[in-house]
């Protein structure tokens, strides 16, 4: 097994797309890149701490590469927008990807400079690619969030919408 860090917004959001991808072990919602240990939700909600808001995921490189797991990262959030996704605004919302390996690192930056090459969103692909130091996960009712609270407002109005879109993207691709 094999562990990918990524910061893509809200990791409710993230967490509930990339549970459905065939090959992915198990994906935990949690915080990255900061300077604190062990951080708690409201601590990384000022954005004073340096974290990001990721998932960390385990995924079996036999079933799911780390390539195609980019491929779902930069296709269901905007990394072009600098520090916000969507409503949500702060450094703890930043387009990250937090390499585990050098391999990781050298996909994550040809990926990246494909994508501005290419113009494929229409304006600079703003995402951090740093290695990764720290991952603290976050408090139990972060994880499964959208499993947990499926009629909850933001789940119905954010996350749906977008597993929607995804699951006609990557349909082959669903467990």
């Amino acid at each position: 097994m094999e562990l990918a860090t990524f910061g893509n917004g809200c990791f409710w959001c993230t967490e509930a797309v990339f549970k459905e991808l065939n090959g992915v072990i198990e994906v935990t919602s949690g915080f990255s890149g900061g300077d604190i240990v062990n951080p708690s939700y409201r601590e990384v909600t000022t954005g004073r701490t340096g974290h990001a808001e990721v998932i960390e995921i385990e995924f079996d490189p036999a079933i799911i590469s780390f390539q195609e797991l980019l491929e779902v990262f930069w296709s269901t959030h905007d990394p072009t927008t600098l520090n916000r996704q969507g409503a949500d605004v702060g450094t703890q919302y930043r387009s990250a990807v937090f390499y585990h390996n050098e391999h990781q690192r050298q996909l994550a930056e040809e990926f990246k400079q494909q994508l501005n090459e290419q113009n494929v969103f229409g304006k600079p692909v703003v995402t951090e690619i740093s290695p990764w130091k720290n991952f603290f996960k976050a408090e139990d009712y972060h994880q499964d969030y959208y499993e947990n609270n499926p009629n909850q407002g933001y789940c119905q109005f954010v996350i749906v919408p977008k597993l929607d879109k995804f699951r006609k993207i990557f349909k082959a691709k669903l467990k």
